[in-house]
């Protein structure tokens, strides 16, 4: 697997979100060359950690609906004539 790619926009809001933390909890600020090269970093050694985790997350997730596939969207057959000799009970 490659390394995971952000959109301009995403690794730009990224790099800027990444400055205001460093301006608010570190003493020094971080410019915009090494915010990316921390973002470049983050993303390929902690990114797929995450990525597999949202992976593993969607098949559990996928699995129940599969699970409860019956409960969901079964049917019962051959209710047409209950469903007349119940209409016609309601009626006497």
């Amino acid at each position: 697997m490659t390394t995971i790619q952000l959109s301009k926009q995403a690794r730009a809001d990224a790099i800027a979100s990444m400055q205001h933390y460093f301006k608010e909890n570190m003493r020094e600020p971080i410019g915009d060359l090494p915010a990316s090269l921390l973002l470049n970093f983050f993303l390929e050694e902690i990114g797929p950690v995450i990525y597999n985790q949202a992976i593993s997350d969607a098949q559990a997730r996928m699995q129940q609906h599969l699970l409860d596939l019956n409960g969901e969207l079964y049917v019962d057959e051959f209710q047409y004539w209950p469903k007349v000799d119940n209409k016609r009970k309601i009626r006497r």
